[in-house]
């Protein structure tokens, strides 16, 4: 039976008192109220909200809905997976991967507020820390759920339509969507308030007040508020509490668990017992020699040269070429098979990975690129080169204000920078939208099957997915995205 938005709002405290009792034996059998009473079950159902964001309908389609509209990847053939409309800009309202995040990110939602309608502000610095973690993450998936279901907020973010701002615990599925411009308000606005309340040191698996500056960071980068977002990065990286991997530590940056690498801010931590086998990010994107993962979706031509450009660049270690017994470039479709590592090899298994959140590689870029925005060229250049040696280069290899290497300028470096590094992640469609600029495909790939190439232009009503259909029956106030 599929459940409707309603019942999963009835259900969402219900999930996380289950999430709970799944690692608390304490909690067995005890009423919502009980749990919600103290600050030890407030902590258990805070824990299970982190426990939604490692659902399968939640990060596996999230990071899916971010970067398949990319082009640092290639399709390699037809599929029925959803996957496939996202990828081609064939969005329909019946897609089953933006239905069942949509329906995961409410369940998350209303978690949240769950715990967050329990909390006095001000009680200790304990409850204080639980409720901006709540808090945190209600923004951040507000924030997940308007970049997918809401245009770019460069385009009339003042009439075009986000989503639907959920901060009660009533199963009402009468609410309309709020605009793109109200989402921000309130996305930026909490993360804000989260950064003031959470004062508790905790590792990367959870927010933090850092998680919420680096995030605000890219909020307003988003927004095009360039003062702002130099300002939370700089918050982020004067604070020192965090460092950029070193070109010998690049290569093997995702096969560490998050809380042992000091450049992670926040990520989804996966361990073993988390693994998710065929299921699982790595599987989309890398076959192991054992013969897991689904071997389809490879890293895209143009990535491939960008990135193979220079020799010495670390991050070339992320692509590994698949290749015939007899030493050839296997190929699938007549396109090579390049695979992907970045969510792949943590603890030397070939399908686990703690997918990143946030890291400060993004936050110098994010500030970088607000540089460019303001006219500070130097200093964009600068932490483009920060990155740059941070991935083994040097000397001629890193630019400078006379020396952009042939690009145009120095938006275009910062651009190209963000898409070498932030690659797979779930960033490059949105760096590009952003900035008025459209998505071109020009390599091989099922993105168009006559020609093999494709071009997005940054108003096409495809960039964004279709509210599903499903939730539109059943509330007359949800208007759906142009078709």
């Amino acid at each position: 039976m599929k459940l409707t938005l309603s019942r999963l709002l009835l259900l969402g405290c219900v999930v996380v008192t289950t999430s709970c009792e799944i690692d608390t034996t304490p909690y067995n059998g005890l009423s919502e109220s009980a749990i919600l009473g103290n600050a030890q079950g407030l902590r258990a159902a805070t824990d299970g909200n982190y426990t939604f964001l490692k659902d399968l309908d939640y990060t596996r389609n999230l990071f899916i809905m971010n970067e398949y509209p990319g082009d640092n990847l290639t399709l390699s053939g037809t599929t029925t997976d959803p996957l496939f409309l996202t990828y081609t800009y064939r969005h329909t309202a019946d897609q089953g991967n933006a239905l069942q995040l949509y329906r995961k990110a409410y369940q998350i939602i209303v978690g949240c507020n769950k715990v967050i309608g329990a909390i006095q502000e001000g009680t200790s610095k304990e409850m204080d820390q639980i409720l901006g973690e709540n808090i945190f993450l209600r923004a951040s998936v507000h924030f997940d759920l308007v970049r997918l279901f809401g245009r770019p907020y460069t385009q009339s973010p003042e009439t075009n339509l986000g989503v639907i701002i959920k901060t009660d615990t009533k199963a009402d599925d009468n609410a309309a969507r709020a605009t793109v411009k109200e989402v921000y308000a309130f996305v930026s606005s909490e993360l804000q308030k989260a950064a003031k309340l959470m004062t508790v040191s905790r590792t990367s698996s959870y927010a933090t007040a850092t998680a919420a500056n680096a995030l605000l960071s890219r909020v307003y980068l988003y927004m095009n508020d360039n003062a702002n977002a130099i300002k939370y990065a700089d918050l982020v990286i004067t604070e020192n509490r965090f460092s950029l991997a070193t070109p010998t530590q690049v290569p093997d940056f995702y096969t560490i668990e998050n809380e042992q690498n000091k450049e992670v801010i926040l990520a989804i931590k996966h361990t073993l017992k988390d693994d998710r086998g065929w299921s699982s990010l790595g599987s989309m994107l890398y076959t192991s020699p054992g013969g897991v993962g689904w071997g389809e979706v490879y890293a895209s031509q143009a990535y491939q040269d960008l990135v193979n450009k220079y020799p010495n660049d670390k991050r070339r270690s992320f692509l590994v070429r698949k290749l015939t017994a007899q030493g050839t470039q296997e190929q699938r479709n007549g396109i090579d098979k390049v695979y992907v590592t970045k969510f792949s090899n943590q603890g030397g298994i070939a399908t686990l990975s703690s997918p990143i959140l946030l890291r400060l590689s993004e936050v110098y870029l994010n500030r970088a690129e607000a540089y460019a925005k303001t006219g500070q060229a130097d200093k964009a250049i600068a932490d483009v080169n920060q990155i740059r040696q941070r991935a083994g280069l040097s000397g001629t290899e890193l630019f400078s204000t006379t020396d952009l290497k042939g690009l145009p300028g120095v938006l275009d470096v910062v651009l190209q920078e963000r898409r070498l590094e932030l690659a797979f992640e779930g960033h490059r469609a949105y760096d590009l939208f952003r900035n008025g600029r459209s998505l071109v495909r020009n390599y091989p790939g099922f993105h168009n099957t006559t020609t093999g190439q494709q071009t997005v232009p940054p108003d096409d009503k495809q960039v964004v997915h279709l509210i599903p259909e499903a939730e539109i029956v059943l509330n007359s106030n949800l208007k759906q995205n142009p078709l």
